[in-house]
């Protein structure tokens, strides 16, 4: 599921293979052509804004795709909300693949722009990034849920069963997507912190795998989940910490797609609360900011659910609310937070600190003539 907010990337073709971009969020132009070959970046501290249209011209140069075109581009997310955790690094690189495929006539499946996208994270910006963020930014559908395994990474769709019944103008759900930002910003290619959780995952998953007489590359979603539970006394405690989030957050997600079919709002909310606890208590991630905010949301009136919106290092939490009472609980929530920390939030725009959403659709080239 995607929301009504997201990057817009404003472009034409060039008359040649130039590339030249600005940004409504950071200052200065920059140029470079399609043409000249791209290597990944060896030290994390030079990625800047310029660097997700390079990693998109390495992704498709690197797959054998014969780029002839650049762009002239202007990109802009919602001020304010740079380097919030909402999948803005995977917006901004999928925005970039889809304009170069537009102007050289590249046609590519979303799956494909999944794998090119997952290019740009890991292997030019060297990132543990998997595919979440951008399969959901361009599998979803407007009233959908996507349901994805990522081991095979085959999508599938499971209706709202309440959106028809919704006396809300044009079919809309009866809920709606409150955003909470922290005001803590910082880029997660500079910050260690979740690498080392995909690292820890991946020692477990070896652990898991070497007692059961397997060879299988060390992912947890290759471990059966009878090894896991056959298995998990081996893991030291924070493997099996990490391991435990993993597979509870597995069988959240199907309850989760069973309550959604449903159109059980309340059973979703108490699913996506308890994937919010395990990942403090179990994934050991998120700030005191962000569990202040994620613990002001689950008080807040109508809010049937919350969690941080990604790894929980910075950025915001969201909650789904129930929709006619959503502008009270977002003023609650934006009170509540000012009075915990009110250094961090005189850095958000007051328009900004809470935000009212409704359900998106997937990413798009819109074509004007």
């Amino acid at each position: 599921m995607t929301i009504n907010y997201g990057v817009l990337l404003g472009f034409v073709p060039s008359d040649d293979a130039e590339v030249v971009l600005q940004s409504g969020q950071f200052k200065g132009i920059t140029r470079f052509r399609v043409d000249d070959l791209q290597k990944p970046i060896e030290n994390r501290g030079n990625i800047t804004w310029e660097s997700y249209a390079r990693g998109a011209v390495y992704a498709l140069q690197n797959s054998g795709y014969d780029l002839r075109k650049g762009i002239i581009g202007y990109i802009s997310g919602v001020n304010g909300l740079d380097s919030s955790g909402l999948s803005s690094s995977a917006a901004v690189g999928i925005a970039y693949l889809l304009a170069l495929e537009n102007v050289n006539d590249l046609v590519l499946s979303p799956v494909d722009n999944i794998q090119l996208d997952k290019s740009i994270e890991n292997r030019y910006l060297g990132l543990e990034n998997g595919i979440l963020d951008p399969s959901a930014i361009l599998l979803s559908r407007y009233g959908y849920l996507t349901f994805m395994d990522c081991k095979t990474a085959s999508p599938s769709y499971v209706y709202f069963s309440e959106l028809s019944k919704s006396q809300q103008p044009q079919g809309r759900p009866p809920f709606k997507i409150l955003l909470a930002f922290s005001g803590l910003q910082h880029n997660l290619p500079k910050s260690r912190g979740y690498n080392m959780r995909v690292f820890e995952c991946k020692e477990a998953a070896r652990a898991l795998l070497c007692a059961s007489g397997s060879e299988d590359a060390p992912i947890l979603r290759k471990v059966d989940p009878g090894v896991y539970e056959a298995q998990k006394c081996i893991l030291d405690e924070n493997l099996a910490k990490r391991a435990e989030h993993y597979f509870s957050e597995m069988k959240r997600v199907v309850k989760g797609r069973e309550a959604w079919a449903r159109g059980d709002l309340q059973e979703l909310g108490q699913l996506i609360s308890a994937s919010g606890r395990s990942s403090i208590v179990n994934y050991e991630c998120g700030s005191k900011e962000m569990i202040q905010l994620y613990e002001i949301l689950l008080k807040a009136p109508g809010v049937l659910g919350a969690r941080f919106s990604g790894a929980g290092f910075r950025g915001c939490c969201l909650a789904i609310v129930e929709s006619d009472r959503a502008e009270e609980a977002a003023a609650y929530v934006g009170a509540e937070y000012e009075r915990s920390q009110p250094e961090l939030v005189s850095k958000i725009p007051a328009d900004r600190r809470v935000l009212v959403c409704e359900p998106g659709d997937s990413a798009q080239v819109i074509l004007q003539s």
